[in-house]
């Protein structure tokens, strides 16, 4: 790693892309310095005020504006309201000079090359000799951008391709211009991914670089074909969504959001610049796209496009679909085609591929026409855009979404079949894709002793794809490094005495296997091992506890059954905290319900940025009762000391719970006291957080890790919070804000953290509380409107209010 440092960086242009991308240079904890133009004219509440242009807020309006839209905006830019505070923003004219004190100056204005060229020019009158310098241009040759510059300015100038959302997409392309510093290169290589948490892919200069090359390829490809099969946008979508591993919004509620505009000058972009490519008439646009460019239907900016909302004469609201025939909106039709089905028993989309091109009606011939046109594309664009096909693959994966990249699907369906489906479809793969397969390889990737390979075209054999030391790749160790399974969970051995554990149930909920497993693992790594991570690399770490095995007990009425069940979990729970191992846990995106109660009870967590945490029971009707409650109780009375009113300090903690709050990141968790200043740690690069988590299991492990005793210390309020809890709930009834069940869920709530109805302060132990805990868990299980709201979660997917 080289020996530079970014303390501060200077983003130029505060549009959406520029106000996204200093959101999340804050959120890592760079100083961020934002600068745009001045006005050139007072709006009428500068005129109001009597301001002029001379005045700094009229001079910094732009930016200002921007910034704070931004940073109202949804899904949220950054992690933490209070990460703001890192950016300052600026002008073009007035402080221009403080370029000089960063170390890494980020252009991000318009997409006009004249423009960009005069920013250009204007920086490089006060940029330290030295300092990074870089554009977020989606496609302006880099070539271009630096020409006229001196020396300096071009060994430290390459393209830094950032995609929106800037914290969420996590494709950052680097693309290096005629004269850029191999070195620069490298360390914006392993920043973007060390710290930035992207995927880097170092592209080469050539026309909408990798993601957007082939991203735009695969768009434009599906308005060709929605044609020429006669299928409706409706199930376009269906077949290119969720089901192969593509974002819920698939195609054409995709473009809606990026906008048709911002597709259409890409694609036209590639046109006019790539005329040697073989798929060139496809960049060329349907007759319904001009249509909607001419009737501004650009998509959510402008209220219509492939989908439009419609409120109706009586009030209802309904999202209607554009006929492409007709060029008129309509209610929207169910997409349903027999091949689908056949893919519904199918867990892992990886092997629904083979399934998808075999369908014998039209979704099939979908899959055969838009996969073999996908693999001939981007078999041809090697070396035109990569030297190498993984970098193809996780462009896609990072800046689209995608769950497999084309390559992968490839190899999913077979390399050889790929061929075969293609001949059909009157196309051909580039030569080396038949050469490869003549000199004996019949994939593109393997696994090799826990590391992940790619066939290297040059060489003509299998390289280690390099960059992946810093990870440990669940997939590629498990098979090799299995200690015990069950059907809950996989427990793998990650050397140095560490084991972990993985869950495999549907969705990751928490059921009896799942802490039969979590048991299984302490119990080994206790008597073998070093200690224990809990961690997974599936969409989310757990949604919670197995409300399906709740909802079968209480409707049958086996509470004995389900009293066993709960104080399972909870004596589970306790033994991640009381074990004589370090466990850590490993949350990432949805950790909810049981999910959180288990990270709530681990030695450490360590957290991945983008996870969402909460304790989220009062959706059933029911509180948390694996943990949750009590150790919400416990970690307020552990506040008491801090000087706050201790009946406020236990109200917030007993909203965090009544109100479900679900934090937006992990630093927000951290405000919700999910996650605790000083003990746990976030991880920027999910990628990497397993292997991070193993260093802190080993680190706990080899400093003397000793047992925790049990609490038998904790300060409850009794009646004294119960009565306010108790006011106060009966007040939300009265004014309508909470049903008489809310009341009653949040009664029982309040009963525990208050610890019962103590008459006076009392020093409690864990198991007071887990018992009120159960007990109050149980009662809420007795009531009719509990199960309904069960039930309505089980088939609907949501929460019912009643």
């Amino acid at each position: 790693m080289s020996k530079r440092r970014i303390k501060k960086v200077a983003i130029i242009g505060s549009g959406i892309m520029g106000s996204g991308i200093a959101c999340h240079f804050a959120n890592i904890g760079v100083d961020v310095l934002l600068l745009d133009i001045v006005p050139r004219e007072l709006n009428d509440k500068e005129k109001a005020k009597g301001l002029t242009l001379e005045d700094k807020v009229v001079r910094n309006r732009l930016v200002n504006d921007a910034l704070t839209a931004s940073l109202k905006s949804k899904p949220a830019p950054i992690y933490s309201q209070a990460f703001a505070s890192r950016i300052t923003t600026g002008n073009l004219e007035d402080d221009i000079a403080k370029v000089a004190d960063v170390d890494w100056i980020m252009e991000v204005v318009v997409e006009r090359l004249d423009i960009k060229k005069i920013v250009f020019e204007k920086l490089e009158k006060y940029r330290t000799p030295g300092t990074l310098i870089t554009s977020n241009t989606s496609g302006i040759p880099i070539k271009f951008m630096n020409e006229g510059r001196s020396e300096d300015f071009q060994k430290h100038f390459c393209g830094t391709h950032f995609f929106n959302p800037a914290r969420y997409l996590k494709l950052f392309e680097i693309i290096p211009g005629p004269n850029t510093d191999a070195s620069v290169l490298d360390f914006l290589n392993e920043y973007g991914e060390k710290f930035l948490g992207k995927t880097s892919v170092v592209a080469k200069d050539t026309p909408a670089f990798i993601g957007n090359r082939v991203g735009i390829f695969s768009i434009q490809s599906l308005f060709h074909a929605v044609k020429d099969l006669d299928l409706t946008i409706e199930e376009v979508d269906k077949l290119s969504g969720p089901v192969i591993g593509r974002p819920k919004s698939a195609t054409f509620r995709t473009v809606d959001v990026v906008g048709l505009d911002t597709l259409v000058h890409v694609a036209n972009g590639i046109r006019e610049n790539c005329p040697n490519d073989e798929r060139l008439a496809l960049f060329e646009l349907p007759d319904f796209i001009h249509t909607m460019m001419e009737n501004k239907w650009l998509g959510s900016k402008t209220g219509q496009g492939f989908y439009k909302k419609n409120v109706s004469a009586d009030g209802k609201k309904e999202i209607l679909s554009l006929d492409l025939n007709t060029l008129e909106y309509r209610s929207a039709k169910r997409a349903k085609f027999a091949t689908l089905e056949l893919t519904k028993t199918i867990d892992k989309v990886v092997d629904r591929f083979k399934v998808l091109v075999k369908g014998k009606d039209k979704a099939g011939e979908f899959y055969r026409k838009s996969f073999t046109a996908l693999f001939a594309y981007v078999s041809n664009r090697i070396p035109e855009i990569s030297d190498e096909l993984y970098k193809i693959d996780d462009a896609m994966k990072a800046g689209f979404g995608w769950e497999h990249g084309p390559f992968q699907i490839w190899d999913a369906i077979g390399v050889e079949k790929g061929i075969e489906l293609m001949k059909a479809e009157g196309l051909e793969p580039s030569t080396w894709v038949n050469d490869m397969v003549a000199s004996g390889n019949t994939s593109f990737y393997s696994v090799k002793e826990g590391s992940s390979f790619f066939y290297d075209i040059p060489s003509k054999k299998q390289t280690k794809i390099p960059g992946q030391d810093s990870f440990i790749i669940l997939d590629n160790i498990r098979k090799t490094t299995e200690v015990f399974k069950n059907s809950g969970v996989v427990v793998e051995d990650l050397g140095d005495g560490i084991l972990n554990l993985e869950f495999q149930s549907k969705m990751n909920t928490i059921g009896g296997d799942v802490l039969a497993g979590l048991n299984k693992a302490i119990d080994l790594a206790e008597k073998d091992f070093a200690g224990l991570v809990v961690g997974n690399q599936a969409a989310n770490f757990s949604v919670g506890a197995n409300i399906g095995m709740i909802f079968m007990m209480a409707a049958e009425q086996e509470y004995d059954e389900l009293n066993m069940a709960i104080k399972y979990f909870q004596d589970s729970m306790m033994r991640m905290r009381y074990s004589s191992i370090p466990t850590i846990s490993a949350p990432h995106g949805m950790a909810l319900g049981g999910g959180c109660e288990l990270s709530l009870h681990a030695d450490k967590v360590v957290a991945a940025a983008e996870t969402y945490m909460g304790l989220v029971e009062f959706g059933v009707g029911v509180i948390p009762g694996g943990g949750g409650s009590k150790e919400m109780a416990l970690r307020a009375q552990d506040l008491f000391h801090k000087g706050d009113v201790q009946l406020n300090v236990l109200q917030e903690h007993f909203l965090t719970i009544a109100m479900a709050k679900v934090s937006t990141s992990a630093y927000e968790a951290f405000d919700l006291n999910l996650l605790q200043k000083g003990k746990d740690v976030v991880v920027v690069n999910k990628d990497r957080q397993i292997a991070v988590a193993k260093q802190h299991a080993i680190l706990m492990a080899n400093s003397g890790y000793t047992q925790p005793v049990k609490r038998d210390d904790i300060l409850v309020l009794g009646k004294q919070a119960l009565g306010m809890f108790l006011v106060g709930t009966d007040a939300m009834e009265d004014s309508h804000y909470i049903s008489e069940h809310d009341m009653k869920i949040a009664n029982k709530l309040a009963y525990v953290m208050a610890g019962g109805d103590l008459s006076e302060p009392t020093r409690v132990t864990e198991q007071y509380l887990l018992d009120l805990e159960r007990e109050a868990f149980l009662s809420l299980c007795t009531e009719r409107k509990t199960l309904e709201r069960i039930q309505h979660m089980l088939t609907k997917g949501k929460p019912l209010r009643n």
